[in-house]
C-alpha cells in the first residue's frame, strides 16, 4: 500500500488530468498554457509601449543621443550610407522578406506540407497586420534631423522593419531546419539574429527611425512568433506528433516523402 502511495505522488499532474479527466481537459490545459505564455512575451512589448507612449526620460534621451550619433557618422560617411539604403530598401525590405515566405509557402503546399503552410502564411499575415494597428494607435512621429539622408513615410513605433524581419526570420529559421544538417544548425540560429539586428541598425543609422521603435518591432514579431508556434505545437500534439525540440524545428518530419503521413512515433 505505501509503493502504490508514493508511486501515484509522483505522477504529475498532467498525467492525472489525462488519465481522469480525458483529451478534452488536456486540450484546455494546453491553451491556458499558450495563453499564458504568449502573455510572458508579451509583457516586454507592452512595457516598451508604456514607456514610449509617457515619454520616459531616460528612454528619450537615449532615442535623442543615438539618433544623433549615427546621423553625424552618415553625413561623414556618404558611401555608407548608400550601402546601407540598399540593405534597408531592398535586401532587407518588409516586401522582400515577404516574398521569401511567400515562396516558402508555395514550396511547404507542394511538398503536402500543410501545417507549416499554414503556420507560416498565419504568422506572416499577423505580424503585418498587428504591426500596422500598433502603428496606427500609437502614432509616434519619426525622427526629424537636419539634412536627412533618408525618408520613410507613416508612424513611428514599432518599427514595420524590425518586426517583418523577426517574423520573416522566424518562419524561414523554424521551417527549413530540418533540411540543415545537424552539424550546420548553429550558422543559421546565428544567422537569423544577425539579419534582425542589422535590419534595426540600418533603420536606425538612417534616421527613420529611433531605437525604441526598433526595439518594439523586434518584441511584437517575438510575442507574434511565440503565439502561433505555440498554437502549431498544440495542433501537432493533437494529432499524435510527438513534442519536438525547437532546434530541431517546427516539423521534423518535413525531411519524409510524406511530411504529414502517420505518425511513426518519435524519431531518433
Amino acid at each position: 500500500m505505501a509503493r502504490r502511495t508514493d508511486s501515484s505522488r509522483r505522477r504529475s499532474p498532467r498525467s492525472l488530468l489525462t488519465r481522469h479527466a480525458g483529451p478534452d481537459a488536456t486540450f484546455g490545459a494546453r491553451l491556458v498554457l499558450a495563453a499564458a505564455a504568449t502573455a510572458l512575451a508579451s509583457v516586454p512589448f507592452a512595457l516598451a509601449l508604456v514607456l514610449v507612449e509617457s515619454q520616459w526620460p531616460p528612454l528619450h534621451r537615449l532615442d535623442r543621443a543615438t539618433a544623433e550619433r549615427l546621423h553625424a557618422a552618415a553625413l561623414a560617411h556618404p558611401d555608407g550610407v548608400l550601402f546601407l539604403r540598399v540593405l534597408s530598401d531592398f535586401v532587407w525590405d518588409p516586401v522582400t522578406m515577404r516574398l521569401l515566405v511567400a515562396v516558402l509557402v508555395a514550396w511547404l503546399v507542394s511538398r503536402r506540407a500543410w501545417r507549416l503552410a499554414a503556420w507560416a502564411s498565419v504568422t506572416a499575415v499577423a505580424g503585418g497586420l498587428i504591426g500596422l494597428l500598433a502603428k496606427t494607435a500609437v502614432e509616434r512621429a519619426r525622427p526629424h534631423l537636419a539634412d536627412p539622408v533618408a525618408h520613410a513615410p507613416g508612424f513611428s513605433f514599432p518599427s514595420g522593419h524590425a518586426m517583418t524581419a523577426t517574423t520573416s526570420c522566424a518562419v524561414l529559421l523554424l521551417v527549413l531546419l530540418p533540411l540543415v544538417p545537424p552539424r550546420w544548425r548553429p550558422l543559421p540560429w546565428v544567422l537569423a539574429p544577425a539579419i534582425v539586428v542589422g535590419v534595426g541598425y540600418t533603420r536606425v543609422a538612417l534616421g527613420v527611425h529611433w531605437v525604441s521603435d526598433v526595439v518594439g518591432g523586434w518584441l511584437l514579431g517575438l510575442a507574434v512568433v511565440t503565439a502561433t508556434t505555440l498554437a502549431f505545437e498544440a495542433w501537432r500534439a493533437d494529432t499524435g506528433r510527438p513534442r519536438t525540440m525547437v532546434t530541431e524545428g517546427l516539423e521534423p518530419e518535413l525531411t519524409d516523402p510524406e511530411p504529414e503521413g502517420h505518425p511513426a512515433g518519435p524519431r531518433r
